[in-house]
């Protein structure tokens, strides 16, 4: 039996915080698997078009959202808005589900402890 063109390997994306894994990037959403090391935080960021939902399905997270922090538990989501201000920081090595729309390239950094602009 032959496999359907429609199966493929994702897309594995290194960053200093962990690594994303591209499942979907499609005309009208994506999504990707985001793993943080112990320690480590995404950008302060904000997006001008995408919107997202992060699901935290396993370590614990300190979110940081519109000057707010809060700890994020396994089986909490979270959905950011464009405008939101917000970052992630592992306070174990955390595994996040993110499905957004497909605008992954809209990333305004505000803070970046890595040196990226």
């Amino acid at each position: 039996m032959s496999r359907p063109d429609a199966v493929r390997q994702p897309k594995v994306v290194e960053k200093p915080w962990g690594r994303e894994i591209w499942y979907a990037h499609e005309d009208r959403y994506a999504g990707k698997v985001l793993e943080v090391k112990k320690g480590h935080a995404l950008s302060l960021q904000k997006h001008e078009r995408k919107q997202e939902t992060m699901y935290l399905d396993s370590g614990r997270l300190l979110y940081h959202f519109n000057g707010a922090e809060f700890e994020l538990a396994p089986g909490e989501c979270i959905t950011v808005r464009p405008g939101d201000i917000h970052r992630v920081e592992a306070l174990e090595d955390s595994r996040i589900l993110e499905v957004s729309t497909p605008e992954l390239d809209d990333l305004i950094r505000l803070e970046d402890r890595y040196g990226r602009g």
